[in-house]
């Protein structure tokens, strides 16, 4: 039990410094970009003046060197305080985060979803008739959807669906008269105008697992241990489920882990062309504001969801592969 405790506290203290590294670079990196949070402030009020500008960078504590603004924003931090915006109607930094979480978590989550239900039976498919006609199909699918941008196949359905054959709406999560709306259609609604930017995410995703879960799936099938298993007449059914599935997950679970950072970082382009109230929209309007607390905000959380979605990929492991428990077992 000590030797546990051990590992998950040094695992915790790796955490702790990866993160802190995370924060410094990011503050310093930020403050490197031009412009200034006081410009919108300032540039386009014609009777702000030098004094104004200064007055402003006092206020938000830009004057202090960057050491000493970063020290102060790690304070406030671990007391879970992410300061207030620089911009718009300064509220807390915490409170624009919370407001936009929920549409982009749920969408990266059906997204997810839909791509483990299309890309794992695309993937076993595809080796287990390794050289066969669904083979063939699916890799130049998959290549096209490799070729094709996101933005470009964005663009192509909003003029497809949403302009020439008017199918479905291409921009924001509600129609008008959404209030006067009963629960069901307001549902629909929200689900209609969620369908092109979930489509997009799952479009560009689904191709890459499904060549990584075919590339391990043919690993797999070439092991000692599949060949014993056909030689003792198994069926194949058994041989690919029992046998060789579990196994294939490995690379798989490798890539859902580093998929969760995608919830802020693969949401500013989606979520701006459809105009989508989500943390890619939110994070976007504060690089452009040089908002520096939203940003760090927004930096912070990603951070976070990268570092949770390794730790998540480790207990990932020893689900898939008894192995790993049992050589953790032995160790102990």
């Amino acid at each position: 039990m000590g030797q546990v405790l051990k590992k998950i506290l040094i695992k915790l203290l790796w955490v702790g410094v990866v993160f802190l590294g995370i924060t410094v670079i990011s503050f310093w990196v930020i403050h490197l970009a031009p412009g200034s949070p006081t410009d919108l402030q300032t540039t386009l009020n014609p009777e702000a003046g030098v004094e104004a500008r200064l007055q402003l960078e006092q206020l938000y504590g830009l004057d202090q060197p960057l050491h000493v603004q970063y020290g102060n924003w790690l304070k406030r931090l671990v007391h879970l305080d992410f300061g207030q915006s620089m911009s718009g109607d300064h509220r807390p930094v915490w409170d624009k985060i919370k407001e936009r979480l929920p549409l982009t978590f749920g969408m990266n989550v059906a997204s997810l979803i839909l791509t483990l239900l299309i890309a794992v039976p695309v993937g076993v498919a595809a080796a287990w008739w390794r050289g066969g006609a669904f083979d063939k199909i699916s890799t130049v699918v998959v290549f096209i959807g490799f070729a094709m941008p996101g933005f470009w196949l964005a663009l192509l359905l909003m003029l497809w669906l949403g302009i020439s054959w008017p199918i479905l709406p291409i921009s924001g999560l509600t129609s008008m008269g959404f209030d006067s709306m009963s629960a069901p259609e307001q549902w629909w609604d929200v689900t209609k105008h969620l369908i092109l930017p979930v489509f997009i995410y799952t479009s560009g995703s689904w191709a890459g697992m499904s060549r990584f879960m075919r590339s391990s799936m043919l690993e797999v099938l070439r092991q000692d241990y599949i060949m014993t298993a056909r030689a003792k007449g198994l069926s194949s059914r058994v041989v690919l489920f029992k046998h060789a599935l579990r196994n294939a997950l490995m690379p798989v679970i490798t890539i859902l882990g580093l998929s969760v950072p995608a919830l802020i970082g693969g949401s500013v382009i989606i979520e701006s062309i459809f105009a989508l109230p989500g943390l890619g929209q939110l994070f976007y309007q504060a690089v452009m504001a040089r908002d520096y607390p939203l940003i760090m905000g927004s930096l912070v959380l990603g951070a976070v969801l990268t570092l949770a979605g390794n730790l998540l990929a480790d207990v990932g492991y020893g689900l898939a592969d008894p192995r790993i428990r049992v050589g953790q077992g032995r160790s102990r």
